[in-house]
């Protein structure tokens, strides 16, 4: 018996959201300032540390509706 062929992969829409964390990263002369500060750090990091969470909950959600 052949093996039957594998059904093409379809690109999602979901995929676009994996951009967002590129996009808001990519550009730091955006957001290299200190100022407004959050409990005592500078906007700098809390920025980045705040797309680290953003990112993996982003991840969450395109592999949830990718898996269905």
């Amino acid at each position: 018996m052949p093996p039957t062929p594998k059904a093409p992969h379809r690109r999602s829409k979901w995929l676009l959201l994996l951009v967002l964390p590129y996009l808001g990263l990519c550009f730091p002369q955006l957001y290299a300032r200190a100022t407004p500060a959050l409990w005592g750090f500078p906007f700098f990091y809390w920025y980045q540390f705040a797309w680290v969470v953003l990112a993996s909950a982003l991840l969450g959600i395109v592999y949830s509706k990718l898996k269905a």
